[in-house]
């Protein structure tokens, strides 16, 4: 079976704009609020996100990069050697609204390593999730606050967000990992 495309590039473009105005509509000062995107491509749909921010608003939020690698609860357990991005908060989070952006929420377990990553950077007003994809399977309490489409998965599946132009064919696809065996 050949992977399902969920949402085409015309289809991202559109969450991107729907969530860039979802961000903006709580706060009255823009200075206080800053986009986090987590690596990669979380990173990706932040700056996409936030360039919709500036053409509907006049100009961007603060931004910053954050890798969680050495954050997360399964660093040491993990068989391979991770690939280890940029962390790059260039503002001080004390008192800010964070908007974390990732791409794919499954487990919750990603989230709660950034969190734990950004409480070593100061003390935020508030933390809000963003992500492109909530596939379910939680094994933490963790819920975004702006979501870009649900799509319920099986256990057998998986998301696979292809952002980078280099790919054949840029969009969010459902793949039946039992397939990618045969």
């Amino acid at each position: 079976m050949n992977p399902i495309r969920i949402l085409s590039n015309d289809d991202l473009q559109r969450t991107y704009m729907r969530l860039a105005h979802q961000f903006m509509e709580p706060h009255d000062d823009p200075d206080q609020v800053a986009i986090i995107g987590m690596q990669p491509r979380g990173t990706f749909i932040a700056r996409s996100i936030n360039s919709y921010i500036e053409h509907f608003y006049g100009r961007p939020l603060t931004f910053g990069v954050l890798d969680v690698t050495f954050y997360r609860d399964d660093f040491r357990t993990r068989m391979k050697m991770p690939e280890v991005h940029i962390t790059d908060i260039p503002f001080d989070i004390y008192g800010k609204h964070i908007i974390l952006v990732d791409d794919v929420l499954y487990t919750g377990r990603t989230i709660r390593s950034a969190m734990d990553a950004l409480m070593h950077f100061g003390r935020p007003a508030t933390i809000t999730c963003c992500c492109l994809i909530d596939r379910g399977h939680r094994e933490l309490p963790v819920i975004a606050d702006y979501i870009g489409k649900v799509i319920p998965t099986h256990a057998t599946e998986e998301i696979q967000v292809r952002l980078d132009p280099s790919d054949s064919e840029m969009g969010v696809y459902l793949v039946n990992r039992e397939d990618k065996h045969e």
